[in-house]
């Protein structure tokens, strides 16, 4: 992978944070490559003065920072639901890339034409950023959260560059939050379709109501309205595509006396983790093992955090309008679907305990197509996509966009959670969100 990879698609800062001295900066070391010190120098805008030295690029040690803390205050301390977390990711990762590149240059900013001082440190602004977004709508972490931030400050030199930096991070996240006023968070949104054969219903073991139904009307992130990539309705109940759907996940997603091999049944468990959580994992650790400045940094987790988000958005749009039944309910009530080639089981459970959303389309499945779709054009393809379960307690790597998407399409259907059309056509859907988001965002600068 050479240097120029990644890059080759076409509150007032708090008076109770506290300030400790620590000796040295925090260098990110593990798997960095000989050229990442200096890897964005050739892109850098050219400065005025010609006889200045170009500013160095930082590393990307506070991206990585806030991602992790990121995660520990939307899952760990407030508990969302991983439907709605690369919502928030997305937040987060949009005001730090306008941060980082409204300092540094290199690419365009995300909704905001606002440059800060060349000067000004681009640590300092990553992390007000996020520190800012996540006390906005997260106030209960103010603890952890200003923890966070002193430790992420007391890595930068006192004086002029952090001030300014700090400001302008304050302003990358009100933009940020003024962007997402009134977007339809939480809205007085339901289910109401009544129950019907090939129609959701609660379902075993929760037995709860719809997660988060608000978020099919809410304004996405980068595409134009939530239902702009809403695919075509799931196969009839009566069709042939229905009855081998119906008989595939019978047979391979049963919790017991299924024809699943031992691999398999690993593969479904290894993708039963939180994604949002993994994709968030995932990006520092590609971060991490290439070595990434703090710019390129920065546009991986943006580029990737608010196309998932628009993903995840576009699925529940999808799931609220067609309403298909999971495969649980399809299976126990096969003898009202009309369907001669489908049989009742009404014992029959899945690998995998449903979650509380209707079936089409997976938004995992949809997650997925578009996280690799940005991955593979920020990277040219090498995607080096490494990814850990804490279901299973494993870890994969993947360096192919189609052998991790054959994984996750077959692990929701051997999961017994989804059918393999809602996976198939997710993924389909995923990717053109993904290809969305680096038509329209994130694009260099010349």
């Amino acid at each position: 992978m050479t240097k120029d990879q990644l890059g080759s698609t076409s509150a007032p800062r708090s008076r109770t944070v506290s300030r400790t001295l620590v000796v040295g900066l925090t260098v990110l070391a593990l798997g960095a490559v000989p050229w990442a010190s200096a890897s964005a120098t050739p892109n850098q805008p050219q400065n005025h003065n010609q006889n200045q030295a170009p500013k160095p690029v930082p590393g990307a040690a506070v991206i990585n920072d806030w991602s992790e803390t990121a995660v520990a205050v939307v899952q760990t301390d407030a508990k969302r639901p991983g439907a709605e977390q690369s919502l928030w990711y997305g937040f987060v990762s949009a005001a730090v890339y306008n941060a980082v590149v409204g300092i540094e240059g290199r690419y365009t900013e995300y909704k905001w034409h606002e440059r800060g001082p060349r000067s000004a440190s681009s640590e300092a602004a990553a992390a007000a950023a996020a520190h800012r977004v996540l006390l906005t709508y997260f106030p209960g972490s103010q603890g952890r959260l200003d923890a966070a931030y002193t430790a992420s400050l007391a890595k930068i030199p006192d004086g002029k560059a952090e001030d300014q930096g700090v400001a302008f991070g304050e302003r990358a996240a009100a933009r940020i939050v003024q962007l997402r006023e009134n977007d339809g968070r939480g809205a007085p949104v339901t289910f109401d379709k009544p129950p019907a054969p090939g129609i959701w219903r609660p379902t075993l073991p929760a037995n709860a109501p719809m997660v988060d139904p608000w978020l099919a009307k809410v304004r996405p992130m980068l595409i134009d309205s939530s239902g702009q990539f809403r695919p075509g309705p799931p196969p009839a109940l009566t069709s042939k595509r229905y009855a081998k759907d119906f008989a595939e996940v019978k047979a391979m997603g049963a919790r017991t006396g299924s024809k699943r091999n031992a691999t398999q049944t690993e593969t479904g468990l290894f993708f039963g983790d939180v994604l949002p959580v993994q994709f968030q994992a995932a990006d520092r650790s590609y971060v991490q093992r290439h070595g990434l400045g703090i710019v390129d940094a920065a546009r991986l987790f943006a580029a990737t955090g608010t196309a998932t988000a628009d993903a995840a958005i576009t699925t529940w749009n999808t799931k609220l309008a067609y309403g298909q039944w999971r495969p649980i309910t399809a299976v126990q009530l096969a003898d009202t679907d009309g369907n001669p080639a489908t049989a009742p089981d009404p014992s029959w459970l899945p690998l995998l305990d449903t979650p509380a959303y209707p079936d089409y389309m997976s938004g995992h499945c949809t997650n997925d197509g578009a996280m690799m779709r940005v991955l593979s054009r920020l990277t040219g393809g090498d995607i080096d996509f490494r990814i850990s379960s804490a279901v299973t307690g494993t870890t994969r790597t993947y360096s192919s966009v189609k052998d991790y998407n054959r994984d996750v399409i077959n692990a929701r259907v051997w999961g017994g959670i989804h059918f393999r059309t809602s996976d198939v056509v997710g993924n389909k859907v995923g990717a053109l969100v993904g290809d969305w988001a680096l038509d329209h965002y994130f694009k260099p600068l010349r």
